[in-house]
Parts: C-alpha cells; sequence; structure tokens
C-alpha cells in the first residue's frame, strides 16, 4: 500500500465512512471489523445495545486490533457512552475485559448490587489491577519512606561507634582532610538514633468516596496498604461520602480495603475530618491526607476552623484535590484558597508522585514549593 492510500485509510477510520466522509476508499474484511469495533461506541446510529453476548464478541474484538492501553480509553467510553454498567454484572462479560482502573472503580460502584455470580470475577479484575499497582508503587513507596524517616533519625551526637554513619561523617569533615596523613579529622559525627523500631509517624489517609473521586479512592486503598505494610508508619485509613469507614483493619489486603468502600452518594468533609482527628494520638508527628475534591456537603465553616484547629495542634495538613492520572481535575476553588489562606496545600498528585510527597512530607519540607514542581 502506497502512502497516500496508508493516509487515506487512517483517515477513512477515523471520519467512519458514509457519504459525508469524502474519501470514497473501501476497507478490506479487517479494517472493516476494526471500523466495526470503533463505530459501535462512537457512531450515533450505532451501539452495542443490551445483548451481552454482542458486547462480549466487541471486547474480543478490540483487545484484537488495539493495544492495552487504547483498549482500557475504549471500555471506559462504551460504558459511560452506551450504559453498559449493568452487563458488567455478568461473569462471561468480566473474563473478557481488560483490567484496568476505572472498570474497578465501576465495580466498585456496583459492589452493593453486584449478584454472587459476578463476585468472584470481579475480585479476580480488582485482584489483578492491585497487584499491578503494588508492583508499580510499592518499591518507590517503601524505599521513599525508609530515607525520609533515616533522614529524620539521624543525631550529632552517636552513642556508639556502631551508630556512626562513617559515609556522611566523612563528607561533612572533608575540610579537616590532612594530606601529609591521609586522613580526615572528624569535629563533628553523625549518626543514626536508634529509633528505627519505634513508630516515629503516624499517617491517616482521609479519601472521599463520592462518584467523581473513583480513581482516586483505588489509587488511595493501594497507597495506604503499601505505607501500612512498611512497619515504619502508623497508617490509617477512612473512606467517607455522608458517613465515614474506618478500613484500617484491612489495610492488610488492598483488595478487602476497596470492596470496603462504597462508591457514590454526598461528602461530608467535616465529619470525616472529625473522625479522622480522633485517630490522632501524636499531633506534631502526624501527617493528615485528605484526598477530596471539596465539594463539601456538610458544615464548611465548621471544616475549616477544624482544619485550622489541626494545624494550630501541630498535625500537618495535606489536601490531595485527586489522586490519579487524569490530569487537572474539578474542585471547589473557593475551599481550596481558604485552605490555602490557612497554610495548607491543596493540589493533584499522580499515583507516581505520591511516594516522593510521602517523603517530602516526613523531611518537613515546603510542600507548596513540592506541588509547584512535581504536580500535573
Amino acid at each position: 500500500m502506497s502512502g497516500q492510500d496508508e493516509r487515506l485509510r487512517r483517515w477513512r477510520l477515523v471520519l467512519g465512512g458514509g457519504e459525508a466522509d469524502g474519501i470514497g476508499m473501501a476497507l478490506d474484511a479487517a479494517d472493516a471489523r476494526m471500523d466495526g469495533a470503533l463505530g459501535a461506541v462512537y457512531e450515533d446510529a450505532a451501539g452495542l445495545g443490551a445483548s451481552a453476548p454482542k458486547v462480549a464478541r466487541w471486547l474480543g474484538d478490540i483487545r484484537a486490533y488495539f493495544p492495552s492501553t487504547v483498549v482500557q480509553v475504549m471500555q471506559k467510553d462504551a460504558i459511560e457512552r452506551l450504559d453498559l454498567t449493568r452487563l458488567l454484572l455478568e461473569p462471561e462479560l468480566l473474563e473478557a475485559v481488560e483490567p484496568d482502573v476505572h472498570l474497578v472503580g465501576t465495580l466498585l460502584a456496583l459492589n452493593k448490587v453486584m449478584p454472587d455470580a459476578a463476585r468472584e470475577s470481579a475480585r479476580r479484575v480488582v485482584r489483578h489491577v492491585v497487584d499491578d499497582l503494588e508492583r508499580r508503587l510499592a518499591q518507590k513507596a517503601r524505599a521513599a519512606v525508609a530515607g525520609a524517616l533515616d533522614r529524620s533519625a539521624r543525631t550529632h551526637r552517636p552513642r556508639t561507634v556502631a551508630d556512626i554513619d562513617f559515609a556522611r561523617t566523612i563528607r561533612a569533615n572533608l575540610k579537616n582532610y590532612l594530606p601529609e596523613r591521609n586522613t580526615v579529622v572528624p569535629s563533628r559525627l553523625i549518626g543514626y538514633a536508634r529509633r528505627q523500631r519505634a513508630l516515629r509517624r503516624e499517617v491517616v489517609l482521609c479519601v472521599d468516596q463520592s462518584g467523581s473521586m473513583a480513581d482516586s479512592v483505588v489509587y488511595a486503598g493501594v497507597l495506604a496498604a503499601v505505607l501500612a505494610s512498611t512497619g515504619s508508619l502508623k497508617t490509617s485509613l477512612v473512606a467517607f461520602d455522608t458517613s465515614v469507614a474506618d478500613l484500617t483493619d484491612l489495610l492488610h489486603d488492598p483488595v478487602e480495603v476497596l470492596f470496603g468502600t462504597q462508591l457514590g452518594g454526598g461528602t461530608d468533609i467535616n465529619r470525616a475530618l472529625a473522625y479522622a482527628h480522633g485517630l490522632v494520638t501524636r499531633p506534631s508527628e502526624t501527617i493528615l491526607v485528605l484526598v477530596s475534591d471539596l465539594f463539601e456537603g456538610g458544615l464548611r465553616d465548621q471544616m475549616l476552623r477544624r482544619v485550622a484547629a489541626m494545624t494550630e495542634q501541630g498535625i500537618q495538613v495535606i489536601v490531595l484535590l485527586a489522586l490519579s492520572d487524569e490530569g487537572a481535575p474539578a474542585y471547589d476553588h473557593d475551599n481550596a484558597a481558604a485552605l490555602a489562606a490557612l497554610g495548607v496545600p491543596a493540589f493533584a498528585c499522580t499515583p507516581d508522585a505520591f511516594p516522593d510527597l510521602m517523603a517530602a512530607a516526613l523531611d518537613r519540607r515546603d510542600l507548596t514549593h513540592w506541588s509547584e514542581t512535581h504536580t500535573p
């Protein structure tokens, strides 16, 4: 096929055919099937209808013709545009879909109405996505937390020789190098404070589970489980809409955490913060991360007063408007500005940047500056 024909072929697939496309190019059998798969979602006159077998065939076609990243986008579009949500309750369809974060969010929203026959298939889909996320995020998160805690535990008065960090001590004393003796004379020592076995810091994640926050709930659940698994942080996880669910006891298994959420409903940030505040035992050693778009359905003035009280106690409060890869989120700008005036930064964060954010928080760095250089 010539370069010109290939360009026409691509335009034909983009435009979808019909008298108005102006291409006038016929497709071969394989391209026609690809065109049909696209048209089932993106042409007004087409569609997959309510037929489970037809949807299953379509899922097979798109996986055959497109890479997995494109498949995930098409699945998401099909679910939203063609209202295929209820068909995902059928086990044979769940076995055919390409697992991704968007699909997990949909399944979690359907959790309470899911028939028993589909529940095990849904758990396999969620487990697949969770395992992928843990492989992607866990090592980086554990390393970032461990590094930050090690830095916070350093001392200039190590108790024993075994506690001396020789590499850092030498670097700090290079100005005292004596060339005639080929040695460094240390004027100060840098060592470890031997606090590694204690839980030195507390992290409370307070996650908005209203419908618009589905991806954030998935990522927050996995990341909270990873933080808890480090053994170096006392980690709590609270999910909320107009009520509050404490999921801390489920952090040993992120799949159980996610099925403990209930996506949808309203939002009462004030109530959730009141509960999260009650979990704090050492305010000056606590980081509270509120994951929410800040569309408050509760008492706004009380929410702001509560945040102010927490910061006055020494709690480090961070607001993540979204924890996802979806780019700039929609959020309540007035509430974000009011929190910023209290010294509480509010910004979106990708899951891959979250470990660096936690390290910066543990190091007590300026998070407003961090957000300007690390967020989308």
